[in-house]
């Protein structure tokens, strides 16, 4: 009796079924899918794509040079107070009166009571008018030397208005006792008048110096109206010729370059017009010289002595690509002479040896796409074939064994979908972007899009952007 009852109260522990929550079980696989998506994406290399266009590319061409002319330095035979009377970078005959030399220096003061005398005519006025366009056109903030140069330009010619109208004047403004004193300086030669002088007059080609080029200790001494001046000293000079220069330091690939051209345009970065230079390369004290002459121009740069200046001749248009694209590859250089077509089609190939499993051996086609075709050779992608392979050419069985090598470079056409190697030849080249040429055979045309960084992508690679 004891016996059943402790059979039937024995308890069995009830297992609940379990509950698959199939919601979950999506959720989290696709949460897994997404997590793995985003790592890679962040991890693997991004493709950028360019579009390639039409442009130009001006390589950095722009010196520093100094001006070389036929400069006549004239010393006072006078000793006083000078006053000029023509205007600075005006062309003056032989025989013009240029200044005068007052030992008393009552001409000064009488030029200043005079000042307010005379008015400005309308000619005067656009003269005037025409020295500020010129400098506010060509101002330079970072050259504010410039700044004075435009002030003497101004003094000057406002010097010459007011003197001129003294000059006219002058046996009635002066008792004879005051003329006495006064002496004439008149023009030896006629030529371009400065008022300045810097020593690199008479300067020659031939005496160009890197530390002259350099121009470190460079001074230039201006003179003025009623400045105290000994006989003997400079009062000015004369440009007296037309025939000018400018001459810059160039490297040995621009000297290459320009000895290949007998004149050149060149742009004037104070005033930004152009003309054209005959070019000659000068080589002494181991520095190569461009030498730039000039037949005209002259009086606009009488003042300077030192130049900025852009060769213009190196502008190239093309197909403009960045150098972050561009990529070397290896090929393999097959004859041209055993290239075949395979079977019914007109796809390019060579017929390859090879053997059967009897040890027998036969030929068969490979299709191979051509990179370039250079003196004969063509350049078939190195996953097509190995080195030590036979290509063997269908007329003649004539064997050719695979292992000859060159290198192109190019850029990654992605128009397809994937990356297909596109050989470029270079035109021209900067820090940054290169000019190649257009529409050429094995290579690229405008509005293709390329890898923007070549080396992120191997051949046929596909492109998920």
């Amino acid at each position: 009796m004891s016996k059943g009852r402790e059979q039937t109260e024995k308890v069995t522990k009830y297992r609940k079924p379990i509950n698959v929550n199939l919601g979950l079980v999506i959720f989290s696989v696709l949460f897994i899918y997404i997590l793995v998506i985003v790592i890679s994406y962040f991890r693997s290399e991004h493709i950028t794509p360019y579009e390639v266009s039409l442009g130009s590319l001006a390589v950095n061409n722009t010196y520093e040079g100094i001006v070389l002319r036929e400069e006549e330095v004239v010393l006072s035979p006078y000793s006083g107070y000078v006053n000029y009377y023509a205007r600075e970078s005006e062309k003056v005959s032989h025989g013009a009166m240029i200044f005068t030399v007052d030992s008393t220096g009552k001409l000064s003061d009488l030029i200043k009571d005079s000042e307010g005398e005379g008015t400005l005519t309308d000619e005067d006025m656009a003269e005037i008018r025409a020295d500020i366009s010129d400098f506010s056109t060509g101002f330079n903030p970072r050259d504010f030397k410039s700044t004075y140069e435009f002030k003497y330009t101004i003094e000057g010619t406002a010097l010459k208005l007011a003197n001129y109208k003294m000059l006219s004047n002058i046996e009635n403004l002066f008792s004879t006792s005051y003329s006495d004193s006064i002496e004439f300086g008149y023009a030896p030669a006629s030529g371009i008048l400065v008022y300045s002088t810097d020593g690199y007059e008479g300067l020659k080609s031939e005496d160009m110096t890197e530390e002259l080029m350099k121009h470190e200790d460079y001074e230039k001494k201006q003179f003025h109206s009623n400045d105290l001046i000994a006989e003997g000293d400079p009062a000015y000079k004369l440009i007296t010729s037309e025939e000018w220069s400018v001459m810059i330091e160039v490297d040995e690939e621009k000297a290459q370059e320009l000895s290949e051209t007998d004149y050149i345009n060149v742009r004037f970065l104070k005033n930004n017009d152009t003309s054209w230079a005959k070019v000659s390369i000068l080589r002494q004290n181991g520095t190569i010289y461009a030498l730039l002459s000039f037949n005209n121009s002259m009086v606009t740069f009488a003042t300077d002595r030192i130049l900025e200046i852009e060769l213009l001749s190196n502008e190239s248009t093309g197909l403009k690509i960045p150098n972050s694209a561009i990529v070397e590859r290896a090929f393999y250089l097959i004859p041209e002479s055993y290239m075949t077509e395979g079977g019914n089609s007109d796809i390019g190939g060579f017929m390859r040896e090879a053997y059967m499993e009897d040890g027998t051996i036969t030929t068969q086609f490979v299709e191979a796409t051509i990179y370039n075709i250079v003196d004969g050779q063509c350049y078939v992608d190195e996953e097509v074939f190995h080195a030590g392979d036979n290509i063997i050419m269908p007329e003649t069985g004539e064997r050719y064994p695979v292992s000859k090598q060159a290198s192109l470079i190019g850029v990654y056409n992605i128009n397809k979908g994937y990356a297909d190697f596109k050989q470029i030849t270079i035109i021209a080249q900067n820090e940054e972007y290169s000019i190649v040429k257009s529409n050429s055979e094995y290579g690229l045309s405008v509005y293709d899009h390329i890898v923007l960084k070549g080396d992120t992508v191997t051949e046929n690679d596909f492109i998920y952007q």
